[in-house]
């Protein structure tokens, strides 16, 4: 076996054999371009002498001059790569910052929230929902309140407005989100009760058909859902509880507009008293008065009189519950500014309604 030197050099001291051509014939520059093609292929085939053509080579490239070596390149992504340890546990949450969250961290779980920190620390799980969700609570009863004065169906923007926060915020007060399926279920069933009650004359009737009509839509969703039992009935429980509070919300429609108007602005002027910091038992005290005495000036500038202020009592106590319910369970910020604002006026409008029909 005889061995091909490659780009001069012999590995044995031999002396490449070249055969001699006349200098000037035709075909002379093509004979030696297919030599030293010749030889750099037969070179490849021996490893030694791709390694020894690498080492000799004294061009620089592209490839030699922007890019580092493949092995160079792997080390560094190797000592950049983050993998973290195994079994690592997230550390325990630190004292606040200023922005509400917990010091960042280099694992991965860079902050926590308020409700996390309270439930990490054993903290009670009942989160008020502050003074921002009650102004809003507050702008949408004075808007009820004005609509019910105006008529029927401009009192229906604003109550399609609660209604659709109503479901939405239950949801997510109940840690299921997103659950778009469940949020347009409880919110259809909501317009469909506000269409009945427009289509019976205000009966209420159309509340407790729809409610029932729903309650079973709601269960046949859930037999056909494949996740796992106990999800199903998370699902099924969530679903029916929150069409059952957008539906309600719908006897602002049914009670007459004075009633709407008077217990309305009650639970304005409840919802805000109760976000005064106060201790809890002065600020439900504290609540409920203002709440009487702001359906007593209400009453008096409407037909119910005096009444107003039973009425606004009765619709404050409901609000409240409510506003409690909206605070339990580490709820996040979002849940404030939805369930937060919604739940007290939902939770009051069957007591309206009653007690409007009563004293009117």
């Amino acid at each position: 076996m005889t061995n091909q030197p490659y780009d001069g050099y012999d590995p044995y001291g031999q002396q490449p054999h070249t055969p001699q051509t006349p200098q000037g014939w035709p075909g002379q520059g093509h004979q030696q371009g297919y030599q030293q093609g010749q030889q750099g292929y037969q070179g490849y085939d021996d490893p030694y002498a791709a390694q020894q053509y690498t080492q000799q080579w004294q061009g620089q490239t592209w490839e030699t001059q922007a890019q580092a070596p493949v092995s160079a390149q792997v080390t560094a992504a190797e000592e950049t790569a983050y993998l973290p340890p195994q079994g690592y546990e997230p550390p325990a949450p630190g004292p606040a910052s200023a922005a509400g969250y917990g010091p960042a961290t280099v694992a991965g779980n860079a902050r926590i929230t308020d409700a996390q920190r309270a439930r990490a620390e054993g903290r009670s799980p009942i989160i008020e929902p502050g003074m921002q969700p009650a102004a809003l609570t507050a702008l949408l009863g004075l808007l009820l309140a004005g609509a019910a004065a105006l008529g029927t169906y401009a009192l229906l923007v604003p109550l399609v407005v609660l209604q659709a926060v109503t479901a939405a915020g239950w949801f997510r007060l109940n840690g299921m989100w997103p659950a778009r399926q469940g949020i347009a279920l409880g919110f259809a069933g909501a317009l469909a009760a506000d269409a009945a009650l427009l289509a019976s004359d205000r009966s209420p009737s159309a509340i407790l058909g729809t409610l029932g009509v729903w309650v079973l839509l709601a269960l046949v969703l859930q037999l056909r859902s494949h996740a796992d039992p106990d999800e199903r009935m998370y699902g099924l429980m969530a679903t029916v509880a929150a069409s059952a509070l957008a539906i309600v919300a719908g006897g602002y429609l049914a009670a007459d507009a004075d009633a709407v108007t008077v217990g309305a602005i009650a639970v304005a002027v409840a919802v805000l008293a109760r976000a005064l910091p106060l201790p809890t038992p002065a600020s439900v005290v504290v609540a409920l008065l203002a709440a009487a005495g702001g359906g007593a000036a209400a009453g008096s500038m409407t037909g119910l009189g005096t009444s107003g202020a039973l009425l606004g009592a009765g619709a404050a106590g409901c609000a409240l519950i409510g506003h409690r319910v909206a605070g339990y369970d580490y709820p996040s910020r979002f849940v404030h500014f939805t369930a937060g604002v919604a739940l007290p006026l939902s939770a009051a409008a069957p007591v309206v309604y009653v007690l409007g029909r009563a004293l009117v």
